[in-house]
């Protein structure tokens, strides 16, 4: 088994190479996706997070308002630990039941968004970090995302710095330019994860 870290500040495009992976038969654990999964409705997650942020940050139909919660937590650092202390212990037992489920020759990638945040490299064989500049992170989150500018400033600047995360990289994957080149690049990082796991 190969166990491979993926991370990317947000709107770098690690969830385009995420994908891309899956389709060549990549095992993917998406953290943001179970970080999602442990606070639906019904959940214990959900419960503390209203306990701690209060019932403003539900929707009308009971489920946790995200743009709402993150506009609180993002912008002060208490707060964002308060709800990392929530959600991580729990993302952490379900990311274990499913590399359990992992066949042991699968090449496995953990697509977790704050890698380098909670220095977790150690983990994996090989670090892939999806790398874009600022600016372009920011034109994507405001122009695609709809995220206004002050949002997306913000989630960028809670997350760590792009020279941070290259340090931890053992590949990096440039993705300033169109889907086609990172098409090339996801193929040869498949091409070289498979030979790892010979």
């Amino acid at each position: 088994m190969v166990k491979v870290g993926l991370t990317g500040g947000i709107g770098s495009g690690k969830s385009e190479v995420s994908r891309r992976l899956a389709e060549y038969g990549a095992v993917v654990i998406d953290a943001d996706k179970i970080a999602r999964e442990v606070v639906e409705p019904g959940t214990e997650g959900l419960k503390e997070i209203v306990e701690a942020f209060g019932e403003t940050v539900l929707r009308p139909d009971g489920g946790l308002d995200r743009e709402r919660l993150g506009s609180i937590v993002f912008a002060d650092a208490g707060k964002l630990a308060v709800l990392n202390g929530i959600v991580h212990p729990r993302v952490g037992e379900r990311v274990s039941e499913l590399q359990e489920a992992a066949s042991e020759d699968a090449i496995v990638v953990y697509d977790v968004p704050l890698l380098a945040e909670n220095n977790l490299a150690s983990m994996y064989d090989v670090v892939v970090v999806v790398d874009a500049s600022d600016e372009i992170r920011l034109d994507r989150l405001t122009r695609c995302r709809g995220m206004s500018e002050r949002d997306a400033r913000a989630r960028i600047a809670a997350q760590a710095a792009r020279e941070d995360r290259l340090k931890i990289a053992d590949v990096v994957i440039g993705n300033e330019g169109p889907l086609e080149d990172l098409d090339a690049r996801v193929a040869e990082l498949w091409e070289d994860l498979r030979a790892r796991a010979v």
